[in-house]
């Protein structure tokens, strides 16, 4: 199994590479040259709303002829970053020493300046329901997904600027991002400092940032800060150990790649904090992730109570997960039949990965963040795991 892996890993990075990690979006529409050319629509909200949900859930790819290009997304960067430190770990190679190199020194150059400290948004104009955001707006499920692969980045080049940068990033969480608090003084992180949304994910995933440069500075400012919010998150699990995606009444769906991102995140608090308050909110939420989510063929849901569609970043998330929370020896059996299921039924000869499987119809299009980066930081970290098992037995 670990060889069939390897040679669909390869493939990928071959294509990654090929394309110099550049490509397409699910929320991308607006960078279309031809809606941008009508004022009408591209200043009216429903408008955005419906362009962008028209190119995200279409089956073909009419972007080219939409003007909208392949560009570099600066969360997929720092996604293939952590996945090539991945490599680095499992195997030191100078080819890979370049590749660290060559996409840290790009996530300094796209980082935005404009804020209290270094952050980073994505590379298009994207309307939610809650918010408008214009391109490289700050997220701050970006700038801490791309502070953590500095920091990966960090430990194996010894570049002061990578940390330096990635602690900047914590100033930016505690000074623009607003915030919204329980009766306790517990809060939740907002996603941008745009909105005042409580989407449960972006929360942890700024705790886990904070966390993870507390254990490096001891600065007790960033452990309360991220301890007030993990608290605050958990506090909002369900009996059954399952989020919903975020307070919201239309944020009330519960998933499955967001639910692992809330146990690696809360998983990763204890690690770098020491702390075992949150050991049983773990423990809830892994028996409803891993029941919930995953079929006896190896197929993701993606949702808790539908089969479809199959989004190949629930597959690329189980991985991740199973490691972060030292499940991954015990689960292996199933991290591998869904590893086999998704290679076998969702990646191209050309070996990029498809966007999804739905019940009538399939969304092959090769997004290079959603899709490729993804798999490639799954693929790489397992990997790396098999070789640190097979280096201990």
């Amino acid at each position: 199994m670990t060889r069939d892996i390897q040679s669909a890993f390869t493939s990928l990075t071959e294509y990654c590479e090929k394309e110099s990690f550049k490509g397409y979006d699910p929320y991308d529409g607006l960078n279309s040259t031809f809606f941008q050319s009508i004022p009408y629509l591209s200043g009216n909200r429903v408008a955005r709303l419906i362009w962008i949900q028209f190119f995200k859930r279409s089956p073909v790819n009419f972007r080219p002829i939409a003007g909208i290009k392949k560009e570099l997304n600066p969360k997929a960067l720092g996604l293939f970053l952590s996945g090539y430190c991945n490599l680095f770990r499992k195997m030191p190679d100078v080819k890979h020493l370049e590749k660290i190199n060559f996409l840290s020194d790009k996530l300094l150059e796209l980082q935005n300046r404009e804020w209290s400290g270094a952050c980073w948004g994505y590379n298009f104009d994207w309307q939610a329901r809650a918010f408008f955001m214009p391109k490289n707006s700050p997220t701050i499920v970006a700038t801490t997904f791309i502070g953590c692969a500095l920091l990966d980045a960090y430990e194996i080049t010894g570049n002061e600027k990578l940390f330096k940068t990635a602690r900047s990033a914590c100033d930016f969480i505690l000074k623009d991002i607003n915030r919204t608090y329980d009766e306790k003084g517990n809060f939740a992180f907002s996603y941008s400092p745009v909105d005042k949304t409580v989407v449960y994910n972006a929360s942890l995933l700024g705790s886990r940032l904070l966390a993870r440069i507390y254990s490096i500075t001891n600065e007790y400012e960033l452990y309360e800060a991220s301890e007030k919010s993990v608290r605050f998150c958990c506090n909002n699990q369900k009996e059954d150990g399952s989020w919903s995606y975020g307070k919201l009444h239309y944020h009330q769906w519960i998933d499955n790649f967001h639910t692992g991102y809330n146990l690696e995140c809360i998983a990763d608090f204890n690690k770098y904090t020491g702390n075992i308050f949150f050991k049983e909110n773990l423990e809830r939420g892994f028996g409803y992730y891993i029941r919930t989510f995953f079929t006896q063929s190896g197929l993701s849901k993606y949702y808790n109570n539908s089969l479809y569609p199959v989004d190949i970043h629930a597959p690329a998330q189980l991985i991740i997960t199973l490691i972060k929370l030292d499940k991954f020896r015990e689960y292996q059996p199933l991290a591998e039949k869904v590893l086999r299921w998704t290679i076998n039924k969702m990646q191209s000869d050309k070996g990029y990965f498809y966007y999804q499987i739905n019940k009538y119809f399939s969304s092959r299009i090769p997004y290079i963040r959603w899709a490729q980066a993804w798999m490639f930081i799954s693929l790489s970290a397992y990997l790396a795991q098999i070789k640190k098992q097979n280096g201990k037995n």
